[in-house]
């Protein structure tokens, strides 16, 4: 692998002793952090707007860590507390460790998919008498609207957060070797800026099915995928390709 630079579409770690860097260090890469995206809460009266009674729902389902967030800090916003029978529906274990942050967990109110929508559907359909509230950007997941409406069972689709391309017009995408996406909106912004973007040599790394999904869609040939199986990480995902081309 002659071009050993790796652009991560995220913020850069604050621990140095992220396991990006020992990446770097194992397999001597330059490795750089630019956030293709910016999020943040919606305007509180745009919230109101949307005419959402949280407190009539009996279940939250959480797709990402900013869906956690945002709910929590809409909930600070309008003084809600939110009962403890509230039920959580989380896509992954690692997005449920994280509602640590903002409540104690209680494992019977947790539900928790492994790695796709689908053990997460699994999970709803055996629990099909609970008040749905789906936490969303204004990119929703159409698919999980469409599970809900297919099988009759009461939800309610609210954005809490909202998604904007950031100006990438100083990056001269040429330059890296790598570039790893982690969602949707990432790779959406790559062709925002760059509309005649030609992947060339360049690999692309996705985490997510639905990141996978939409660089497809868009054209794009995904040469290194995550989670699977072998590698439940982005990181793990790099490693194991890198030791088959470089050792």
């Amino acid at each position: 692998m002659k071009n050993r630079r790796i652009l991560f579409s995220q913020i850069k770690p604050v621990d140095m002793s992220s396991s990006y860097f020992k990446l770097a260090e194992r397999f001597k890469l330059d490795i750089s952090f630019v956030p293709f995206i910016s999020i943040e809460t919606v305007d509180i009266n745009d919230f109101r707007r949307q005419r959402v009674n949280i407190l009539e729902h009996t279940a939250v389902i959480f797709t990402s860590r900013n869906t956690i967030d945002h709910f929590f800090q809409i909930c600070q916003e309008l003084r809600i507390t939110v009962p403890e029978a509230m039920k959580y529906f989380c896509l992954t274990e690692f997005i449920a460790n994280y509602l640590q942050k903002y409540i104690v967990i209680k494992r019977r109110k947790l539900f928790v998919g492994k790695k796709n929508l689908n053990e997460l559907f699994d999970l709803i359909k055996k629990h099909k008498e609970e008040r749905y509230l789906i936490v969303c950007s204004q990119n929703r997941k159409i698919e999980i609207a469409d599970f809900f409406e297919t099988n009759n069972i009461e939800f309610t689709e609210a954005t809490f957060f909202k998604v904007s391309s950031n100006d990438l017009s100083q990056l001269t995408l040429k330059d890296f070797g790598i570039l790893v996406f982690f969602s949707p909106a990432d790779v959406i912004s790559l062709l925002d800026n760059f509309p005649d973007y030609n992947q060339n040599k360049t690999l692309i790394a996705c985490f997510g099915a639905s990141t996978i999904l939409t660089a497809k869609e868009m054209g794009l040939t995904v040469d290194i995928e995550a989670p699977r199986p072998d590698a439940l990480s982005m990181t793990d995902a790099l490693e194991l390709y890198l030791e088959k081309i470089i050792g």
